[in-house]
């Protein structure tokens, strides 16, 4: 689920943040082409980070149990096939991120090209992804659906504000 969520979150972000310009009509006009840059920036990003933050982890998490199993090697665990289903892992962790990111950064710009309409449309269908997500995450986790959207959905609009001023594309 972290793979997954981390990505569709950091591609509408990544979406909205170095395309806002775009989106709101103040830069280039959106394009096929834009969306797969941006998607392709948000894949590489949040591979990297999801495979770090996961090996990490995993690894860390070795280290402690052959500390708490007293052997005489540090990291001796890391070291076994333990090990390498870590790496296993992180790299599936990593390559589920990465297109989760690049779906969630690409689709949004892809759909507002495609969709007859001004290219603001896009930003509110980025937005509406984030609060759909949110919702869905409190589901999950038995909080407040209508907080959690409101939350997503107000750092969505922060991003896109923060992407106006930067105006990267």
């Amino acid at each position: 689920m972290l793979p997954v969520t981390l990505g569709v979150t950091d591609g509408l972000l990544s979406a909205l943040t170095l395309a806002a310009a775009s989106l709101l009509g103040k830069g280039t006009e959106p394009s096929a082409s834009l969306a797969g840059r941006i998607g392709c920036a948000a894949l590489v990003t949040a591979a990297f980070t999801m495979f770090v933050a996961d090996y990490a982890e995993r690894r860390g998490r070795l280290v402690r149990a052959g500390r708490q199993l007293n052997l005489t090697v540090r990291g001796q665990l890391a070291t076994t096939r333990l090990g390498k289903r870590a790496l296993r892992r992180s790299c599936a962790a990593m390559m589920l991120a990465g297109l989760a990111s690049f779906t969630g950064a690409g689709l949004p710009i892809l759909l507002g090209v495609v969709l007859p309409g001004p290219p603001w449309v896009t930003v509110l269908l980025a937005l509406s992804a984030l609060a759909g997500l949110g919702a869905a995450l409190a589901q999950t986790f038995a909080a407040n659906p209508l907080r959690w959207a409101a939350a997503m959905g107000a750092g969505g609009v922060l991003v896109t504000w923060i992407g106006t001023v930067v105006h990267i594309a």
